[in-house]
């Protein structure tokens, strides 16, 4: 087995706040106009009340919340702020 530093490694966890992150991006592209209602689709979407079920069933903790910061290429992303993350890239798809 070879260890890579640099590797991303894999969480299987469907975080909301993922798909909050994903639909920013599209919406920074022009795939989606106007406004969005993350969690809303981000609940739909990734079925976190699910897995936290089969997780608990199994025997494992789940985390306590589907939403979560993280950084993406060195800027955090804050899943409760997403139009603030989107507005703070210089580049994107102009309208």
């Amino acid at each position: 087995m070879k260890t890579d530093p640099k590797r991303v490694d894999f969480d299987p966890f469907p975080w909301q706040s993922f798909a909050v992150w994903m639909l920013t991006q599209m919406k920074r592209w022009g795939q989606i106009k106007g406004d969005v209602d993350y969690k809303t689709v981000a609940e739909q979407v990734y079925l976190a009340t699910d897995t936290k079920k089969v997780m608990t069933e199994m025997g494992l903790t789940p985390p306590t919340s589907a939403y979560k910061s993280f950084s993406v290429m060195g800027k955090t992303f804050d899943p409760a702020k997403p139009e603030d993350y989107l507005a703070s890239f210089k580049i994107r798809k102009s309208a």
